[in-house]
Order: C-alpha cells, then structure tokens, then sequence
C-alpha cells in the first residue's frame, strides 16, 4: 500500500469536518446512523483519552500509536483497528498520518457548512 498520496478531487470535494486538533483536516460522507471520515495530519499530534460509539479505521498513510486499556498498539498502513464503543482511547498521530474511519454515529464530527 503507497504512503504517499493525496486524497482524490471527490473526497476533498465532501463536507469538511470541524476537528477539534490542531494540524488535521477531514472531510466526511454522513448517513442517517453512520458517518466515514476521510482524515490528514499534517502535525504530530497527542489525542486525549475519551470514548465514544463503535469506530473502525483503516489507516493509509503514516502511524498512529494507540493507547486503550493499558496497552499501546502501532498501526500503519493496512493495519486497521476496531475501537468498541464506550472504551476510553488515545492516540500519538504521527504528522502524514492519513486515514478513512467509520464511526457508529452520524454526528461524531460535524459538517462545515
């Protein structure tokens, strides 16, 4: 799998997303229960520890150290992860981190405008 690319015309073309982190950008195909995101990193960056609904994500690019329940996983490219919903997580995103995720919400970011 390439680790250097851009996101296609059609995917920067969707909604963007309001995320609450510096140095990241997304955008985001909503449905009436489920939301994809399309997400960058254009910094590292540390994500506090919180939870939310069931998330599955399929990183593309880059790494992400994951912290949940006492142990740390790195993932890369290909090595996608299922986060159950309720169980507290955070993360080190490394800056070129690109990823797609699904969230078990419609709202877990919101649309800009």
């Amino acid at each position: 799998m390439t680790t250097d690319f851009e996101f296609p015309a059609f995917v920067r073309d969707l909604p963007g997303i309001d995320l609450p982190v510096p140095g990241a950008r997304g955008w985001t195909l909503q449905g009436p229960t489920q939301q994809a995101v399309f997400l960058e990193f254009e910094e590292t960056v540390e994500i506090p520890d919180h939870s939310h609904g069931d998330q599955w994500e399929l990183p593309l690019a880059g790494r992400v150290e994951l912290r949940s329940e006492g142990s740390l996983r790195r993932c890369g490219p290909g090595e996608m992860f299922f986060i159950p919903a309720g169980q507290v997580h955070g993360a080190t995103v490394s800056a070129g981190y690109k990823a797609v995720v699904f969230f078990d919400a419609p709202d877990r970011y919101p649309a800009r405008g």
